[in-house]
């Protein structure tokens, strides 16, 4: 029912609900019982499908010490604290940690790893400059090491990798060096399997693409600020041929030249930036290419892969000729082509792009550069972001959308990782190195959805793990809280289901439909709760923590009515329970400190913490022996 007023309210109804309950009152009584509150609430705020039996049920949850009677100030506080509450929720449910410190693990020799990748079994592969290539676990487990440049006495320069991607469809390690060539190793073994040499510039970015079946696309940017794209089909059977040509240092070689006179392959090289590319990537559900620069006036572009008036024609033409075996008559010119207008969509960013991300899901583009702000685009629009990050003190080197989790994962050069919410624009964890322990200056990064964890490597190897909820027991169960569930009990009175958890979360939920209507958390603050109970109407709950305190409550809206606890030192509380005493009410607890607490329920009274009751002369002598009191129904037992 009051969710129905949440939706419906409006602030005329509000002024109109304080002007009907001023009617109502009195000098005498400044409140209203419960038929003046349904005829109030359904001439001010139009609910048709609201019953009397909500109504009651919206009157009994306001007033829970069961007086009959509300006040305007009363229904503003139950009205506020409930929708405060539910913000509260919403938060903690997209609460997001690493765990910490970072699990590191020392690289070799303090050389650059020039850029982490995964593979869909859960491998994770370095490469260093010098052409080391670490294959990792998960969990940062060394599981094969292996230097790809230093073998073989024909090797009398010093090599060095530029960047690297993974074939996954083929098996393949693709590395980019700077003597201008493009190899590829077995993945399984990492021997040399062939390469494309002769490039006209050296390969400083590498992605690739599985665009169909035996179909991909092999791009780099380089320093004069062009993207090369090699489209290639009947992809096995070309690495069959090019295996079998000619070794050049132990390793089958193929120019740029003669690989593009193949009639499975199609080469173009675009002008995009007027600096280096710092970052190449290609997007199928977009079907652009995406790349990104430091200088200012062309920092992201999104283009073609060839030219869009005839990329129809042109993939034609490449597959008649691997079905029909023509010879293609190319001249391959490393002039760079200029993309029509219409072909590319340029964002201008102040200092340039040094990293970026796109997600088809969330129709999303951020990029993070040298200004360490993180901008949120619409990727068909340009002129504008639709949001700005603010926060990272430092240099953005990287930035991955997590798209399952609607997030946004940044690291700056600082070694500073955050973590964002997409739908609220805000940072929801920051984790600065002396917390995670990763130290010396990034050189890589990757973040795995798959395993939630944010790869760094700097002076070492680390790994950022977040805290994920645990596994659930069995796929068929539903699991309702995040931490363990220490007590729960039935309200008979507004038949709802109660929980509570370790995490001190509590949740209320509707006995007949089994649908979560209610929840707050932080009840003893960072202890566990241990126990509850409820008062006799069952509008009450009690609740008893590790940090030795019991605390009421309206459950229904969160608010915490009275704090129950002893001077000095409390002990955790191991159990609760009403009674009713002549004509009184307590609420007796017992735990670690080994006396019975009796305190006097009171609602009236004005004081928010209560002490408890003079101790039982029996209880001092008992609390002698060493035994902890854990039940309240032993204590029960004795009075009746």
């Amino acid at each position: 029912m009051n969710c129905l007023i949440d939706e419906k309210v409006t602030l005329d109804d509000l002024q109109k609900l304080k002007r009907a309950f001023e009617e109502f009152e009195t000098e005498d009584m400044k409140s209203i019982d419960e038929k003046n509150f349904r005829q109030i609430l359904k001439k001010c705020v139009k609910l048709p499908k609201t019953s009397d039996a909500q109504i009651q049920a919206l009157f009994k949850k306001i007033d829970y010490s069961g007086q009959g009677r509300i006040s305007w100030a009363e229904f503003c506080t139950y009205m506020l604290l409930e929708h405060s509450e539910k913000d509260e929720s919403v938060r903690r449910r997209k609460q997001v940690a690493f765990n910490l410190p970072a699990t590191v693990m020392t690289s070799c020799h303090g050389v650059p790893t020039q850029n982490i990748h995964s593979t869909p079994g859960g491998t994770i592969i370095t490469v260093q400059e010098d052409g080391t290539v670490c294959y990792w676990s998960p969990e940062l487990k060394p599981q094969k090491t292996k230097s790809i440049f230093n073998e073989g006495p024909a090797n009398r320069k010093s090599k060095w990798a530029s960047d690297f991607t993974v074939m996954t469809q083929y098996n393949k390690l693709l590395i980019g060096t700077g003597d201008r060539e493009i190899q590829l190793y077995e993945f399984s073994s990492l021997e040399p399997f062939c390469q494309i040499s002769a490039l006209e510039t050296i390969p400083l970015t590498l992605d690739y693409c599985y665009t169909g079946p035996d179909e991909c696309s092999i791009l780099y940017g380089d320093i004069q600020g062009c993207v090369t794209i090699i489209l290639m089909s009947s992809v096995k059977e070309t690495l069959r041929l090019w295996n079998k040509l000619p070794k050049i240092e132990k390793m089958p070689t193929i120019a740029i030249d003669s690989a593009v006179l193949c009639p499975h392959v199609a080469f173009v090289r675009w002008k995009v930036h007027q600096d280096w590319v710092t970052q190449v990537k290609y997007f199928p559900s977009f079907r652009s290419v995406v790349s990104s620069s430091n200088e200012e006036s062309s920092s992201l572009v999104m283009g073609c892969l060839v030219p869009l008036t005839d990329v129809d024609q042109q993939l034609k033409e490449i597959r008649e000729s691997c079905y029909e075996g023509k010879t293609k008559k190319v001249q391959l010119s490393w002039t760079p082509q200029l993309r029509a207008s219409c072909d590319q969509t340029v964002f201008t960013i102040y200092k340039g792009a040094k990293t970026f991300d796109l997600c088809e899901k969330h129709s999303l583009l951020v990029t993070g550069g040298m200004d360490r702000i993180v901008r949120m685009w619409n990727p068909y629009f340009s002129g504008k972001p639709t949001g700005s990050l603010k926060g990272h003190t430092a240099p953005i080197f990287y930035i991955c959308i997590s798209s399952d989790d609607s997030q946004i994962i940044s690291f700056s050069m600082d070694n500073t990782a955050k973590i964002w919410d997409i739908q609220d624009q805000c940072c929801l964890f920051t984790v600065n190195p002396d917390a995670s322990g990763i130290h010396g200056d990034v050189s890589a990064c990757l973040y795995c959805p798959a395993v939630k964890s944010l790869y760094v490597a700097a002076e070492s190897m680390a790994v950022l793990s977040l805290k994920i909820r645990k596994h659930r027991p069995h796929r068929r169960l539903t699991v309702s809280h995040n931490e363990p569930v220490s007590c729960c009990g039935f309200s008979q009175e507004f038949r709802q289901v109660v929980s509570c958890t370790e995490g001190s979360v509590v949740k209320v939920w509707d006995f007949d439909t089994g649908s979560q209507v209610f929840e707050f958390g932080c009840a003893h603050g960072s202890s566990a709760i241990t126990c509850m109970t409820f008062d006799p109407k069952g509008r009450r709950l009690v609740t008893g923590g590790e940090d030795g305190s019991l605390k009421v409550w309206n459950f229904n809206n969160g608010q915490c009515l009275k704090t129950l606890k002893r001077d000095g030192g409390c002990q955790e509380v191991c159990d609760c329970i009403y009674l009713n005493v002549n004509r009184n009410s307590y609420v007796v607890s017992v735990g670690w400190a080994r006396k019975i607490d009796c305190y006097l329920d009171a609602p009236e009274d004005p004081h928010h913490v209560q002490r408890p009751q003079m101790p039982w002369r029996d209880d001092l002598v008992m609390n002698e022996h060493q035994s902890v009191l854990t039940s309240c129904q032993i204590c029960f037992s004795r009075i009746n």
